[in-house]
């Protein structure tokens, strides 16, 4: 009996170290400036893009979901485009001025030209590589469509004629992203290679990850700043002075029980990161230092894409058709706000 009593006293003492190793020491935030948006329906969400217009812009998701919002993203109506299947997946939805464009799955493009109010189909090619899963509206009749291959094709005629940018897809990926300038990174479907591309270059060029965790996600910060989050709440960013290295590695959160999934820039110094069971972390200082957002732990869902358009609207997109709006009001005041 003796020895039973010590073993559960030993047990209870390691399931105590377990949970403090899990613990989250990260301090929180002084104040909240997201808000959760009612969005009528329960389809998955996947991209969300505005016209010329702040208050006008569109969700698009699974199940052929596209949603419209007419006052800057605080209420939301469905749209029905009567397409011969309703079970399309719209993976991106991207504007320049009225002209904006919407890419899904299987082998779907739609364009407007009038913010919206009409849709039409631009047919594609039985013999393009993959799936449209990104497109960039850039300029009047001029958009960027890449695949899930890593296919990158370019048109400058309102979808008439598309334009090979590489000469051969990467492969299945995992996330796609382009930056301002132009440039791709890819994330391989298994996270464990990543790819970049550039304008001028015929292919893509492939790079090992840099540790033994598989990669989740990257993208770019405003200055063309390569980011990486890996497997385990890693965060990585790569060298301003010498881009083709990266700097220490670094865990944000010590505990491991959710990965981080998305990153994105409000202003060049402040970046939000998210990631599962609602965790939402801030840095105020380039990636140097975080902060927790504790207000939006209740939030029921897996934060998973991140957007600012500028840096006073952005918007963060959940499962469950969970959208989360930036509030620049309650960040003012709350900055403005003098010590008690």
């Amino acid at each position: 009996m003796v020895i039973v009593k010590s073993w559960q006293k030993i047990f209870a003492l390691l399931m105590v170290v377990f949970l403090c190793i899990g613990c989250s020491k990260v301090p929180s935030t002084s104040y909240n400036p997201w808000a959760v948006v009612s969005v009528p329906t329960e389809a998955k969400l996947f991209d969300i893009g505005f016209t010329e217009n702040p208050q006008h812009g569109f969700l698009v998701g699974s199940n052929s979901t596209l949603l419209e919002t007419n006052d800057g993203g605080n209420t939301w109506k469905p749209l029905n485009l009567a397409l011969d299947d309703d079970r399309y997946r719209f993976d991106s939805v991207s504007f320049s001025g009225k002209e904006g464009w919407i890419a899904g799955e299987p082998s779907l493009l739609l364009h407007t030209t009038d913010e919206g109010r009409s849709w039409s189909r631009i047919a594609l090619s039985e013999k393009l590589p993959g799936n449209p899963i990104a497109v960039q509206a850039l300029a009047a009749n001029t958009a960027e469509m890449a695949t899930d291959v890593g296919a990158i094709y370019k048109t400058t005629d309102g979808g008439k004629n598309w334009k090979a940018q590489v000469e051969a897809a990467v492969g299945v990926v995992r996330n796609l992203e382009r930056a301002a300038d132009g440039k791709y990174v890819a994330v391989s479907a298994k996270g464990s290679f990543y790819s970049t591309w550039e304008p001028g270059q015929n292919a893509w060029v492939p790079h090992n990850r840099n540790s033994s965790r598989r990669v989740e996600n990257m993208g770019f910060s405003q200055d063309g700043q390569l980011w990486l989050l890996a497997r385990g709440g890693q965060v990585q960013f790569s060298d301003p002075e010498k881009p083709e290295e990266w700097l220490d590695a670094q865990n944000p959160e010590l505990s491991t029980s959710w990965g981080l999934l998305d990153m994105a820039y409000r202003t060049p110094n402040e970046l939000w990161v998210s990631g599962g069971s609602a965790n939402l972390l801030v840095s105020t200082d380039g990636g140097k230092t975080w902060e927790k957002d504790r207000d939006i732990e209740d939030v029921a869902a897996n934060l998973y894409k991140i957007v600012f358009f500028k840096p006073d609207q952005g918007f963060i997109i959940g499962d469950r058709g969970v959208l989360l709006k930036y509030q620049p009001e309650v960040a003012k005041a709350a900055k403005t706000e003098p010590a008690a």
